[in-house]
């Protein structure tokens, strides 16, 4: 069966096995695009097994694996092994987290110059607990998101579970940050800035690596799950 899936010119998902967090089952997601070259930036990687690495080969070369923020490393040392050539780029604080992969470039707002014109990011600070990179795939008017929009179905969470999902403001049709980190962001002028970078890019699309994003209107689809910036 096809892992990868269309989402756009020169982009691809794929879904990956549920992690646990906390006692909370999350589901993952990983983005693929394919760059000038025939060269891949792929975004948040999940586990990758023989028959996704066929499928990410027949795409091009994968020169890029990013994370999007401190918490997307379960599977990077896996592709950094799987693809010794590639690029390892990481966001604030996840090589003091993780220092065996320490050796990868570090990523901020500056837009890296191996995928200027094709892929755009800002850091998106505010908060001493984490910042998180978020991209904007120029080419099919895509934003990334990790952890900055969680947005699960009604029904993915049971029990108290889903009480404290409900709560939590991450459930649709009211998905964004977690509570607890969204009320992190003493610097609110911060995180602000690198909102109005990121509408700036006018998405058409989201993808997000915890439930729905959005196929259409996604610039719509980021103010609301913003609405706590307001």
């Amino acid at each position: 069966m096809t892992r990868l899936r269309s989402h756009g010119e020169a982009l691809w998902i794929a879904d990956g096995p549920v992690v646990k967090f906390y006692g909370f089952c999350y589901p993952t997601r990983m983005a693929v695009a394919r760059l000038a070259g025939d060269a891949l930036f792929v975004w948040s990687p999940i586990a990758l097994d023989a028959s996704l690495k066929a499928e990410i080969d027949a795409l091009g070369r994968v020169t890029y694996l990013v994370s999007p923020n401190k918490m997307h490393y379960l599977y990077l040392a896996q592709w950094k092994a799987a693809y010794p050539a590639a690029q390892l780029h990481l966001p604030p604080g996840l090589a003091e987290k993780r220092p065996d992969l320490a050796s990868g470039e570090r990523l901020c707002s500056d837009t890296s110059a191996t995928w200027s014109g094709e892929i755009d990011q800002v850091c998106f600070g505010g908060s001493p607990v984490m910042s998180e990179i978020v991209f904007f795939h120029r080419a099919s008017r895509t934003a990334l998101f990790g952890d900055l929009i969680e947005n699960f179905p009604k029904g993915w969470f049971s029990g108290w579970r889903g009480v404290v999902a409900w709560l939590d403001g991450i459930v649709t049709p009211n998905g964004g940050a977690p509570r607890e980190w969204r009320l992190s962001f003493f610097d609110r002028r911060k995180a602000r800035q690198a909102l109005v970078v990121i509408l700036g890019w006018h998405p058409h699309q989201v993808i997000i690596a915890h439930g729905d994003g959005a196929r259409e209107n996604g610039e719509a689809f980021i103010r609301h799950a913003f609405r706590w910036l307001a």
